[in-house]
């Protein structure tokens, strides 16, 4: 599941997914593109917001 589908799955905003993870929205939506990647602790911070494995998340 790529992470855009899991934060709708989840019904959450970039915005407020971001803020959640404690990251700009821009960081967020550069995430969802594949720009860039979260580091581990952000990653386990959507995993818990999210409520999927990081196994389970296409970046």
């Amino acid at each position: 599941m790529t992470l855009r589908a899991a934060r709708v799955n989840a019904k959450l905003t970039q915005k407020e997914a971001a803020k959640k993870v404690g990251v700009s929205p821009a960081a967020w939506s550069k995430w969802e593109r594949g720009m860039t990647y979260p580091n581990a602790l952000q990653i386990r911070k959507i995993e818990k917001i999210l409520n999927i494995g990081f196994s389970d998340i296409i970046f």
